[in-house]
């Protein structure tokens, strides 16, 4: 089996559209939430949300391209082109047949589903876009990408709710692994703050109804009242470890195990007891030949829902009985659910946090739920020394998806 490192980063989020911007903020506990700008929300009781800010496609992307497409698209291939230009891989160093795209989101072009959807009722069926499958389709963030940088080996999209971006991470690994690709684009993307994502979320009551955009998403707190809808795209290359070498690439991390595995217990809300969660993340440990006691610190699902919150926290009580240094926390503080891109931006952030040994803070808690008896990164105990990473996602469905990072 080959042996899978990440030699390239890129992202859009709401604390940072590029990664040196993300790392900065990250590290420095930034609040990225913020007063809904995109659409008035007024009727709709929820009034903040992770919203990416002063988002310039043309810094990377063609006029056409950005004009022509829905923005979850475009988030994923702006990620995409830093995560490559920081690899280093191009035309010269590896073949079209040996680079492929595994690449998640949750929902897809729904503001395009939104926008088309008005304007059949109001001009007629014949008024629809031509690009309107084309733009809505989730596989087309994989398939732009593809076309982009002319990669020939596997394209697809993963869709597995809020663990789409660790389940194609994780895909992109067990497929490098096995020998059937030599590096692949992998990441997660989604564009759902309209009027139609936070509509169907607020009636789902998932949604915090929070004003104070630094009140509102709160992980493991006492006094948390729901998630904040995120949004952005982050993207990593993987490749096999031989290869990189070989052409003298900057290694940021080894990928050593993949857990995933599904509650079969409902549609939304996760197994009270973390069983799923659970399993995944023993999954992972066994796959990275480690014991539980290696892990330093877990990028955490921690979405500020009470259910989520307090059934992930049971899970790794579960699973860390005999760790004693282990710390955890959500960055959904500061950048809010961002659905199928959240485990991609999690991933950047873990492996971020290889880098500097440093985690970040779970930012918002003021009072630490009973139920959630984990140990939080706080000001105080952030920085140690950092040599394994679990990132954890969790989705509607009961999908779990669980990746850890190794630092080299």
């Amino acid at each position: 089996m080959n042996r899978v490192v990440v030699t390239g980063m890129g992202i859009v989020s709401p604390i940072g559209n590029d990664i040196d911007n993300f790392m900065k903020n990250l590290f420095a506990s930034k609040n990225g939430i913020s007063k809904i700008t995109k659409f008035d929300a007024s009727k709709t009781g929820i009034t903040v949300a992770g919203e990416v800010k002063e988002f310039d496609p043309l810094i990377r992307l063609d006029r056409k391209f950005a004009k022509r497409n829905d923005l979850f698209c475009s988030y994923a291939l702006y990620s995409a082109k830093e995560a490559m230009e920081m690899s280093g891989l191009n035309e010269t160093n590896i073949q079209p047949e040996e680079l492929g795209v595994i690449y998640g989101s949750g929902i897809g072009g729904l503001t395009t589903i939104q926008n088309q959807v008005i304007k059949m009722y109001d001009k007629g069926v014949k008024r629809v876009s031509p690009l309107f499958v084309p733009n809505s389709i989730i596989n087309m963030a994989a398939g732009n990408i593809s076309i982009a940088f002319n990669a020939k080996n596997t394209s697809q999209g993963i869709v597995t709710a809020c663990s789409s971006g660790t389940n194609a991470i994780g895909d992109a690994y067990e497929y490098i692994k096995q020998g059937k690709a030599t590096a692949l684009i992998a990441g997660g993307t989604e564009a759902s703050i309209n009027e139609m994502g936070i509509s169907g979320f607020a009636s789902l009551t998932a949604l915090s109804r929070e004003k104070d955009p630094l009140k509102a998403s709160i992980p493991f707190d006492k006094n948390r009242t729901g998630f904040v809808l995120g949004e952005g795209a982050a993207t990593i290359v993987l490749e096999d470890y031989k290869h990189a070498k070989n052409r003298g690439a900057k290694i940021l991390a080894e990928v050593v195990g993949y857990g995933t595995t599904s509650d079969a217990y409902h549609m939304t809300a996760p197994n009270p007891d973390g069983e799923g969660a659970a399993r995944a993340m023993v999954q992972a440990i066994a796959e990275a030949e480690i014991s539980e006691k290696d892990i330093d610190y877990i990028n955490a699902h921690g979405t500020s829902t009470a259910a989520n919150d307090s059934a992930e926290s049971k899970a790794i009580n579960k699973v860390f009985v005999n760790n004693n240094h282990l710390k955890v926390s959500s960055t959904k503080g500061m950048t809010g659910h961002a659905l199928g891109a959240a485990g991609a931006i999690e991933a950047v952030a873990s492996i971020l946090s290889i880098k500097n040994n440093q985690m970040p803070v779970n930012v918002g808690l003021m009072q630490q739920d009973d139920e959630c008896n984990i140990e939080l990164v706080n000001e105080d105990n952030k920085k140690a020394e950092i040599n394994y990473v679990m990132s954890n996602s969790f989705g509607f469905g009961g999908h779990n998806a669980v990746i850890i990072f190794r630092g080299v």
